[in-house]
């Protein structure tokens, strides 16, 4: 019997065709990912008030952590399945599949555990106010309950996608949208639950989804499938998926610290309004890179794969395209940003003293925009053909050697505006740092044609 989700397309089909195979059901995924994130932004904002999107903005260093862990294990054990599938181990394959969800069950439990007996203090060191304390707390306490769920959620489609299976990892992530889109406005403005209601929107609709990802991996038919003897944890798939997962995990811990830092310095120099504001701005501009990271997505498996069997000629290719797709998606965030900041802040909120400083903090975030696409490309290539090393430091380039000390230092001098300043210029830094990686990446044998 012929099994569902075969992946050796990924070296015999035209590379093109492939990438927009990969990459257009990750790109939707990632597009109602993101616009779920920007629709519970507008419920909240118009449904419980500006103070709550400066509460919920507090809890983004909380979720990056979150995603962190997630992406030690999920990102690179997809990333681990890509080359083995290329080197054709399809044993090792389906022991990577146990031993990715058993470790998200271990990190997500042991995550929610600290979370939750240390949240008020935490929340009250990334920035809490009095006045905001009340909704980031509310929200964090139901979103830890379900991270498990959430972990094991990300972990398993970032699987499907690995072992050829786009299109249902796809589906996963927009019907999870769609059951959130339904519920929280239902738990919002109808069952009055306000902030809380949203965090339990999410929360279950990502338990629907995780319950339909297990039932796929139990069918014997499919090519990556639950088995007996795949769940004990092996300490080379460990140690492998964990060393690929290191770069997107220490990127996400670097923006951790970053947006505590920068809502820091947002209420020292602008209030609990300034901190909305950025929330806002970072709901927007998480709209444009989730598309780029859709891509990537795409890209990971074609490159890992290719260069698993040595098919460096199509490694290039493809990332070739990537940046050619990415640079396009973030010229168009720059564009939006740039010429229409007032109509895209008003949807969020109408309290106009918010939309006054998001306006021109927009502007200057969304500055560098169509150079970073590149940037962003070149961090998950790096990752995806197993370049642990590379892949790290440049996803903390941007994070930590740059823009961290720029957000200690110009706010000094320019109040507001040196916080929103700081972003940009890490942007055309960093992405000068990505141009020159792969310049030297292709002067060396390992992938020239």
């Amino acid at each position: 019997m012929e099994q569902k989700g075969t992946p050796l397309a990924l070296g015999t089909e035209d590379v093109w065709k492939l990438l927009l195979q990969y990459a257009i059901p990750s790109v939707i995924a990632m597009t109602a990912s993101s616009l779920y994130n920007i629709t519970d932004s507008i419920f909240i904002g118009h449904g419980v008030g500006a103070l709550a999107i400066s509460g919920l903005a507090i809890t983004f260093p909380l979720m990056n952590l979150s995603a962190a862990f997630g992406s030690l294990v999920g990102v690179g054990g997809s990333a681990l399945m890509s080359l083995r599938l290329g080197q054709k181990d399809y044993e090792t394959a389906n022991h990577i599949l146990g031993n990715v969800l058993l470790l998200n069950l271990i990190l997500g439990t042991t995550y929610t555990f600290f979370i939750l007996m240390f949240l008020e203090p935490i929340l009250l060191f990334f920035g809490a106010s009095k006045a905001t304390l009340p909704f980031a707390r509310d929200f964090m306490i139901i979103i830890s309950l379900g991270n498990v769920v959430t972990h094991m959620y990300l972990g398993l489609n970032a699987l499907l996608r690995a072992s050829g299976n786009p299109r249902r990892s796809m589906f996963a992530t927009i019907y999870s949208v769609l059951i959130n889109v339904i519920l929280a406005p239902l738990f919002i403005f109808v069952f009055k639950w306000g902030i809380r209601g949203a965090a339990l929107a999410t929360v279950i609709a990502q338990t629907s989804m995780l319950i339909w990802q297990l039932n796929y991996f139990r069918d014997k038919n499919s090519f990556i499938h639950f088995r007996k003897g795949i769940f004990g944890l092996k300490r080379k798939i460990v140690i492998d998926s964990m060393s690929i997962g290191l770069a997107p995990f220490l990127m996400n811990i670097a923006a951790s610290i970053i947006v505590i830092i920068i809502n820091q310095g947002l209420i020292r120099y602008g209030g609990d309004l300034a901190v909305g504001a950025y929330g806002v701005i970072n709901r927007l501009a998480a709209l444009f890179v989730m598309v780029v990271f859709g891509l990537n997505m795409g890209m990971q498996p074609i490159a890992g794969y290719n260069f698993g069997a040595r098919q460096y000629g199509r490694v290039n290719r493809v990332l070739k395209l990537t940046i050619m797709l990415a640079t396009g998606v973030m010229t168009a965030g720059f564009l939006l940003g740039e010429l229409f900041p007032r109509a895209v802040v008003s949807a969020f909120t109408n309290d106009r003293e918010l939309i006054g400083i998001a306006i021109p903090g927009m502007r200057i975030v969304f500055m560098f925009f169509p150079i970073i696409g590149m940037q962003m490309v070149a961090a998950t290539f790096f990752q995806s053909i197993g370049k642990a090393g590379k892949a790290i430091f440049l996803s903390l380039t941007r994070q930590v050697l740059i823009l961290l000390p720029l957000l200690l230092i110009l706010p000094s001098f320019y109040g507001v505006k040196g916080v929103w300043f700081s972003m940009p210029a890490a942007d055309l830094l960093s992405s000068i740092t990505a141009v020159w990686l792969l310049t030297m990446q292709y002067r060396s044998s390992v992938i020239k044609n």
